[in-house]
């Protein structure tokens, strides 16, 4: 009997697999290879020459004459759109765009065709191509999402209401406008959308996914890492949610935890260069504290969206401040993290090329991100308004700004610095000079020593109040 069952098992491993448990299982890969491998067998079979049976006996027929029979079109057309959609999932939408585009070549009528081609040409970032092929398409529920997110892209404000308005209470509808919300940083929002089809759709177990990362965005992290817990239970090796729980780690803890989390994603990998995800690869970099920064994120700087913050970071940690600009110039920033940059930037190139409109530039970022309604209350927020003040010399208000956010860097050397330098400033001699003082006498007195402004004001400031 065991023989029989270990010929049982062999007979099963041996078996070729079958295209919708391939799917079912998000084997993208397989199902692509699967339908290529029969689509070639089939056509091969059908174009050799040899002797076929018809009705009158055998006849020899030559491959080449041999046309498809309507049946046969209909399966080799179902098989295209099968390759079109693994491609597609794969997130190979060169390929997926071919297949589709090889289907109307042969003739095929569906109109929706054009559609699919367009969602394929906005993951390849070809925002006018794709609302061309949009619009050959037939007016659908697809459509119109598809439009939503390409007015997103291109930040037609007019497009995307008029699409905003068309979207339906349906769950696809919803979650598309609930990426747009996140897209647009407007968190909160979107997990108001992602909850509530959660409750409605049970079984939508990825949604859980996508609450955790807007938790995450909105900087609760302990939250976030609770939803997350409950997915990885059921799906362990989900490379996003372990991603995530990643981003969450490092938030809460430093890179050293976080890498432990991305353990089952790079174990294998012999290098970073040869990790498979590129989201892995930019967090690699940022968890190691820059480590090979210039070699990683240069080329996912068009891919990953923070990389190309990550590495203006980068070049401003090494005062490199001319390639951190270049980097930041062409940027129109949408996120907090962008407006800052883009501060930051102007400042330094400001500074270093005494550039009074490089510093009005900067003055003026900051201003507008620490004075809007989201940010007024956040410590970024209260950061670029003390720095809008540093810039107008405005001294006393960046005091009220810096003291309200003092308890949440109490050992952070940058922060003290400037508040020292600030309180000094607005003549406030008496409490500048043991905060200078101590920073003379820590870990970075060596560099402080080498800093002109810092000793002036260190020398200077007591004579001044004697």
């Amino acid at each position: 009997m065991s023989h029989l069952r270990r010929n049982q098992k062999e007979k099963e491993r041996r078996k070729a697999p079958e295209l919708h448990a391939l799917l079912e299982a998000r084997d993208y890969t397989g199902a692509i290879t699967l339908i290529e491998f029969n689509r070639k067998v089939f056509h091969d079979a059908k174009h050799s020459s040899g002797w076929r049976e018809g009705a009158t006996g055998f006849d020899w027929v030559e491959g080449s004459r041999q046309p498809l029979t309507e049946q046969e079109r209909k399966q080799d057309e179902q098989q295209c759109l099968w390759l079109a959609y693994a491609a597609f999932h794969n997130g190979d939408y060169k390929k997926a765009l071919d297949a589709y585009q090889a289907m109307i070549d042969q003739g095929s009528l569906d109109q929706m065709l054009y559609v699919y081609q367009g969602c394929c040409l906005l993951g390849l970032g070809w925002h006018a191509e794709a609302e061309e092929k949009a619009m050959q398409g037939p007016a659908c529920p697809l459509q119109n999402r598809l439009l939503f997110h390409l007015s997103h892209r291109v930040n037609d404000e007019a497009k995307l209401m008029s699409h905003h308005q068309q979207l339906a209470d349906t769950t696809l509808d919803q979650l598309s406008l609930a990426s747009i919300h996140y897209l647009r940083n407007h968190f909160q929002e979107a997990t108001d959308i992602y909850k509530r089809l959660l409750l409605e759709n049970r079984d939508y177990a990825a949604l859980n996914v996508y609450v955790a990362l807007c938790y995450y965005k909105l900087d609760y992290y302990d939250v976030s890492l609770e939803i997350l817990a409950a997915y990885l239970q059921a799906f362990p090796d989900s490379a996003i949610a372990l991603n995530l729980k990643a981003c969450n780690q490092f938030r809460l803890y430093d890179g050293k935890a976080a890498l432990e989390e991305l353990a089952p994603l790079t174990r294998e990998a012999t290098s970073i260069d040869k990790i498979d995800s590129k989201l892995v690869r930019h967090n690699m970099v940022v968890f190691q504290n820059g480590e090979r920064a210039l070699q990683v994120l240069p080329q996912l700087v068009d891919v990953v969206p923070e990389a190309r913050l990550n590495l203006v970071i980068y070049h401003m940690q090494h005062n490199e401040v001319q390639e951190a600009f270049e980097l930041m110039k062409e940027v129109e920033p949408t996120s907090p993290q962008e407006y800052i940059l883009k501060g930051v930037t102007n400042l330094a190139l400001g500074q270093q090329l005494d550039s009074r409109e490089h510093l009005k530039v900067a003055q003026q970022y900051f201003q507008l991100l620490g004075a809007s309604a989201s940010e007024c209350d956040t410590i970024p927020g209260r950061q670029c308004m003390a720095s809008c003040f540093f810039i107008l010399r405005q001294f006393d208000d960046v005091l009220i700004y810096l003291s309200s956010i003092e308890a949440y860097f109490p050992s952070d050397v940058t922060f003290h610095y400037n508040y020292a330098i600030a309180r000094a400033a607005a003549g406030k001699y008496k409490e500048a000079e043991p905060a200078m003082l101590a920073l003379a006498s820590g870990s970075d007195a060596e560099a402080l020593s080498r800093d002109f402004i810092f000793q002036m004001w260190l020398g200077g400031g007591p004579g001044v109040e004697g």
